[in-house]
């Protein structure tokens, strides 16, 4: 028999999640692919072609989301009850473990009941008001966090995120079992870090090869959502708490991104 204190955390978590249209949970299969920075972007993109975005941060042992928004010196606040996102922009609001906890710097010693428990109450106990998407940034791997997710919100969907070389997607394929086995339906693959294109001939660079992600989703059977290019500005401005696209409009990456986010609206206004 269920506890019914977990009944309880589990309707608060499907009345919250009633409000939101479209769920997507962003993982990879190893860490270092750029995961948290296709989340971020992809959010920012939503939100700039009108879609009201939350951005989910449930990777509890190394929150980036709060740093790279340059949100990192505030802290979510409670109104009757309910946690209050932090706001971006008036379409993007901002939710992350790093935003709770005191000291960002601190290690938190969680194991996986515990995880469950702190992603349920960052689902349920959050007022996110009704949304359009909310993107949720898990961390590296098939632990607890997505599988947490997995078997929490009703109705999320899967974006996978690989760089092209074969030692990523190979780390994609164990993504992909985990969701087949999960039976969460797959959006589709993101290739990152596709090609750089050099600052001084403005030729490409396939850097770290290219195609790879591709020629894994024609694999998988799934759809292939789009390259994301290197840029090295890209770090550099989430280093400094600035999302790439705000200042690079024209940029190949600020482009790549917003024909990702037209595709994932297209394709959920035909689900």
């Amino acid at each position: 028999m269920e506890h019914p204190d977990l009944f309880g955390k589990k309707t608060k978590v499907k009345e919250a999640m009633s409000r939101i249209k479209n769920k997507i949970l962003v993982l990879s299969g190893k860490g270092g692919v750029g995961k948290s920075t296709v989340s971020v972007h992809l959010a920012v993109a939503l939100a700039d072609l009108g879609k009201d975005t939350g951005l989910l941060d449930v990777d509890l042992h190394g929150p980036s989301i709060p740093s790279m928004l340059g949100l990192s010196r505030q802290h979510l606040q409670a109104e009757a009850g309910s946690l209050i996102p932090l706001h971006y922009s008036p379409r993007l609001k901002v939710v992350s473990m790093g935003s709770i906890v005191d000291d960002q710097d601190t290690a938190l010693i969680w194991r996986g009941p515990r995880k469950g428990g702190a992603i349920r109450q960052l689902l349920g106990d959050v007022n996110w008001g009704p949304l359009d998407y909310l993107i949720i940034d898990a961390p590296p791997g098939t632990g607890d966090e997505p599988l947490s997710v997995a078997q929490t919100i009703p109705g999320v969907k899967a974006v996978v995120v690989t760089t092209p070389q074969q030692v990523s997607v190979r780390e994609v394929r164990r993504s992909l079992k985990f969701l087949d086995k999960v039976s969460l339906p797959i959006l589709g693959i993101i290739e990152n870090m596709s090609g750089l294109t050099c600052p001084h001939c403005g030729k490409e660079i396939k850097l770290f090869k290219q195609g790879g992600g591709q020629e894994l989703a024609k694999e998988w059977g799934v759809p292939f959502l789009g390259r994301i290019p290197l840029d090295p500005e890209l770090v550099e401005e989430a280093d400094a708490g600035r999302p790439f696209l705000n200042g690079h409009v024209g940029s190949a990456v600020a482009q790549a991104f917003r024909q990702i986010a037209e595709g994932l609206i297209q394709k959920s206004q035909k689900i």
